[in-house]
């Protein structure tokens, strides 16, 4: 695949980024493209290796990574484009946003740097879409079956996309006022412009899809219309209730959950207001960031954008190393130390801290140790008792210092004004990274066994406003991910049982 010798011949090269000083005005996104010529090259690199495991192993949707980066190494971009297309109906999204698990188990990554996967995947669909080559694909015969997708998140768009080529007739319901879901409102502006997502949705009604936005299903439509009027339903309502820091003082005011922060940002660079009184701002205040994962890394992007005085993020783990650990080989998901573009952009990161309490305008935290079981997950002692290892995120803007319980010294940030806390209810990664398929989970089967749900990132509350039991409706609930794990899976599942 690609040249031979090209992993030999040729280093990686990273796609270029706007200057920091340019980019913390705007919403714009940050990287830009590699010339074509470079990208080439870069395809090159994609070695003869045998067994693909950034195919096999790496890429929850199994792109053919090795056989599209073959077709624009030989400038056959078109094929390289149906390629891309025969597994992802979103990689101008996955292409931006996605942590590229297919690069950490490139088999060059075993003792060099990866294929530059994400980037050549990303201008193969922008230069579809320039080209011309993206078009409507309308079904040639409708088979008269109706499906209703509930959400319109990734899991949903790729899936109803599917199915309307398929010759089904699909509704998608939206609660929100516009369409994409965590795409939308939750993901900055700097790294998914939301006009990738306009573009693609106007594809899709060009192919047939119906769109009902602010309707919400359990509310404005009941299970009992859905379950009578089509033929089959896609739960991909995505994962929106937040994970809380349940310490002493979390009522205080000003303390949020950061997709709150991150939503109304997106909102405004819709233009929209944000009434005043429910309105969160940065600017001008000193920052504190807990948790270190993505949510908190795009809520400092965020709060740099509106111009916060200082930012500093505090993370429960300790540091991660520079390099794989031995109990960490490739081609697993690196525990190793990952700055992001938000972090280039300037804050303080600290390692090894628990918040314990908010004390008015102090915020105590102490340094933890974490105890691992076998599996690596283990649990981390804060203040009285355990806390589960989580990905958790809280972001603080207020009146508030951050103190060590140890030593009392202030922390970095000193005075923090307005204190706003960030978490998400994510899946758990190891489903994301070892590729399992989320499983169809039947409803009512000895009611209408012709019925079925597939539902994606469900909460039990949402189970709960639909009239659904956890227990006796579905009793093998499974989750995706951002990107809709198994997506096109899924709407094969479906088109096969109608």
């Amino acid at each position: 695949m690609g040249k031979p010798t090209g992993f030999l011949l040729y280093e990686r090269q990273e796609p270029p980024k706007r200057p920091v000083a340019d980019r913390v005005h705007d919403y714009q996104e940050i990287e830009l493209r590699l010339p074509v010529p470079q990208l080439e090259v870069q395809a090159a690199r994609c070695m003869d290796c045998g067994v693909p495991f950034c195919h096999s192993f790496g890429c929850p949707v199994q792109n053919l990574i090795p056989d599209w980066n073959d077709m624009v190494y030989r400038k056959q971009w078109r094929k390289a484009l149906d390629l891309l297309h025969l597994t992802n109906n979103l990689p101008e999204v996955t292409g931006r946003v996605c942590p590229a698990p297919c690069e950490a188990a490139c088999t060059l990554a075993i003792n060099q740097k990866p294929v530059a996967i994400r980037p050549i995947a990303l201008q193969i669909i922008e230069r579809g879409w320039e080209r011309g080559w993206v078009q409507p694909e309308p079904a040639p015969v409708k088979t008269g079956k109706k499906v209703a997708i509930i959400g319109s998140g990734p899991t949903g768009l790729a899936a109803a996309q599917q199915l309307a080529r398929r010759g089904h007739e699909v509704v998608v319901f939206e609660k929100a006022d516009r369409l994409g879901g965590i795409l939308r409102y939750g993901i900055p502006d700097f790294k998914l412009e939301k006009w990738v997502i306009d573009r693609r949705i106007e594809q899709m009604r060009s192919e047939g899809v119906v769109f009902e936005t602010r309707v919400e299903a359990g509310s404005d439509v009941s299970v009992r219309y859905l379950r009578r009027t089509f033929d089959a339903i896609l739960l991909a309502a995505g994962a929106r209730t937040p994970r809380d820091l349940k310490v002493p003082g979390r009522e205080l005011d000003g303390i949020h959950f950061a997709m709150r922060f991150l939503t109304q940002q997106n909102r405004r660079n819709a233009g929209d207001t944000v009434p005043a009184e429910e309105a969160i701002s940065a600017a001008g205040k000193n920052v504190v960031v807990i948790g270190g994962g993505d949510t908190g890394a795009d809520c400092i992007g965020t709060a740099r954008r509106q111009g916060a005085r200082d930012i500093v993020q505090i993370e429960l783990l300790p540091e991660p190393p520079a390099e794989r650990p031995a109990d960490n080989p490739w081609p697993t998901w690196p525990r190793t130390l990952r700055s992001s573009s938000s972090h280039e952009e300037g804050c303080k990161r600290l390692w090894s801290i628990g918040t314990r309490e908010f004390v008015g305008d102090v915020l105590l935290v102490q340094h933890v140790l974490r105890h691992l079981d076998a599996r690596r997950r283990g649990k981390v002692g804060i203040a009285d008792g355990d806390a589960p290892l989580d990905d958790l995120a809280l972001q603080f803007i207020g009146r508030a210092r951050v103190m060590s319980k140890s030593t009392h010294d202030p922390l970095p940030c000193r005075r923090a004004a307005h204190i706003a806390c960030a978490a998400r209810a994510a899946p758990h990664e190891s489903s994301m990274r070892q590729g399992t398929h989320p499983n169809p989970v039947r409803l009512g089967a000895a009611r209408n066994s012709s019925r079925f749900v597939t539902p994606i990132m469900l909460s039990g509350p949402f189970l709960a406003r639909l009239g659904l039991n956890l227990t006796d409706d579905a009793r093998h609930i499974a989750t995706g991910f951002l990107f809709g794990l198994g997506q096109q899976e899924e709407a094969r599942f479906i088109h096969a049982h109608l």
